[in-house]
């Protein structure tokens, strides 16, 4: 590109739109124009209104958030805070998420508060000195400012894991203890009753209602929890609290024939362990984890999941703020639809008759 043509790129890029700049092409006052733009149209002609929209989208006008922001005392901002980017299904709920709130006009601003009260706390602190519209929190741990900040005019809303007290919050994703409830079913119709877990911290409520629900229908079966062996070591990344903790079940005189991982990362690293003790983790063991996680079709073809669609979250994540916002909040938790992926050898089980 010759260097002229380069300068008035720059130009035309970095000029801001004034808002004077879109009355003046579109032949309107400031006024007018700003009213529209604000949605504020029952002084205005369709004609007048669609002159100035037109010339918004020709020139490319964005107005100020922060003046607006001040006034009103909440920004079109909304902060999502993640538990871990690094797993892909809270990866593919946010993305979910912010294509949802794009449409409606709103910008989301993504945090990864790595399982840590005091980072997620910080996050906290810097949503709300934004004046934030909302926090969504994707896998929230119990920390000091948590409570306090659900007692404030911010909007907080708890997608997939539920608060850590689970009182007065505003909750969207998955039923953990009725997914819990429903893999026992399917192993109890296939006969399947040597069953082992795999669990990272129970402190952590979707874990925790896991296993209750597991166990739960497990125990009406005549299975009882302490028929259940478990293995688990202190971490917060889930591959390798996976890969250590199966050593417990492989150092077993009896293994158990099934694995449940409270989550699908979990099970990876367990996965891992298997393979390299030479064993088959199809043959040998039926390996069961939650989340759904979008790369096991990829990459796990292995593994039996549990889990709500990551493209449901953005819509209902939306749905639920502009009901709060509304006045009109849900009343019970919001539970989204989950469904099993099972692998080829999990159908060729016979069922108990």
């Amino acid at each position: 590109m010759p260097p002229s043509q380069r300068r008035k790129q720059k130009h035309t890029t970095n000029s801001r739109v004034s808002l004077a700049m879109v009355a003046a092409h579109a032949k309107v006052s400031t006024a007018t124009a700003s009213r529209i733009i604000n949605g504020i149209t029952n002084k205005a002609s369709e004609q007048t209104i669609l002159q100035v929209k037109k010339t918004v989208e020709e020139l490319g006008y964005r107005p100020a958030s922060i003046g607006r922001a001040l006034r009103c005392q909440e920004s079109r901002m909304v902060g999502v805070l993640a538990a871990s980017l690094a797993n892909p299904t809270m990866s593919a709920i946010a993305s979910s998420i912010e294509w949802a709130l794009r449409d409606e006009g709103y910008i989301m601003s993504l945090c990864d508060t790595h399982e840590e009260a005091k980072i997620q706390d910080e996050y906290l602190r810097e949503m709300q000195s934004q004046l934030a519209r909302a926090v969504v929190i994707i896998g929230a741990v119990q920390s000091e400012l948590l409570t306090d900040y659900r007692n404030s005019d911010t909007t907080l809303l708890f997608i997939n894991r539920p608060a850590p007290d689970q009182e007065n919050s505003y909750y969207v994703g998955i039923n953990n203890y009725q997914a819990g409830v429903d893999v026992a079913n399917l192993l109890l119709q296939h006969g399947k009753k040597n069953i082992g877990i795999i669990h990272a911290s129970l402190n952590f409520t979707a874990a925790a209602e896991r296993r209750r629900g597991l166990l739960d229908r497990l125990s009406e079966a005549g299975i009882y929890p302490d028929d259940v062996p478990h293995a688990h070591i202190e971490g917060l990344n889930h591959l390798e609290v996976g890969y250590k903790s199966m050593q417990t079940f492989l150092d077993m005189l009896k293994r158990p024939d099934v694995i449940v991982c409270l989550s699908d990362m979990l099970a990876y690293g367990a996965y891992r362990l298997t393979q390299e003790a030479g064993l088959d983790p199809i043959k040998d063991m039926t390996f069961f984890g939650f989340d759904d996680n979008p790369l096991n079709p990829w990459i796990a073809n292995w593994l039996n999941s549990i889990g709500v669609p990551a493209n449901l979250y953005g819509p209902a994540t939306v749905a639920a703020l502009k009901n709060i916002w509304s006045h009109s909040p849900p009343t019970e938790p919001v539970y989204l639809p989950h469904q099993f992926r099972l692998n080829k050898e999990f159908f060729l089980l016979p069922l108990k008759k």
